[in-house]
């Protein structure tokens, strides 16, 4: 005759180990989640402050579109890094539309700026004005415009760019 004695127990060891396993694979999937929802609302709230950045610069009229000669001048390398100057590293800033702002220079004169978002978490503005020569087309000759360029990055991890925006202003257009 054969004995059942302690079956019950390996069974109910297997049915725990199983359900431990089942879990810990809910909790990671909720962790992996939670961290998403993390990043798409850093995502979310940097294209607001690009947004917010891209309205001072649409409420100035074309020929008060300029960063600030002595702040530029004191950026630093992550700020002469971004590929909108180029591919060198660091790049020179001597393309970047500059002049002399009024005293204490306004946000929109800087080209770089610490914002505390709506989450109040801290972003850097990352601003460059560059002159461009948009390309004849139908009939319309080329003309010189403004390209704009707002970077958002992480302030904790500067090498990561949380949201760019791109505008151009024609001298024609423009307010």
């Amino acid at each position: 005759m054969r004995s059942d004695d302690g079956f019950g127990l390996i069974e109910l060891l297997i049915a725990m180990v199983m359900l431990n396993v089942g879990i810990l694979a809910l909790v990671a999937a909720f962790q992996s989640g939670a961290m998403a929802l993390k990043r798409a609302s850093k995502v979310s709230n940097a294209s607001t402050l690009a947004d917010g950045q891209m309205e001072l610069y649409r409420s100035l009229p074309y020929t008060q579109l300029m960063l600030d000669t002595g702040a530029v001048g004191s950026t630093d390398n992550t700020y002469r890094c971004d590929s909108t100057l180029g591919t060198a590293c660091p790049n020179t800033t001597s393309w970047l539309i500059t002049g002399t702002c009024i005293t204490p220079v306004p946000d929109q004169c800087k080209p770089t700026r610490l914002v505390k978002g709506p989450d109040q978490y801290t972003y850097r503005i990352d601003s460059y004005i560059v002159s461009y020569t948009s390309p004849p087309s139908g009939g319309v000759s080329s003309r010189p415009e403004l390209k704009i360029t707002v970077v958002v990055r992480d302030n904790a991890q500067l090498s990561k760019i949380l949201a760019r925006e791109i505008s151009t202003y024609d001298r024609a257009t423009a307010g």
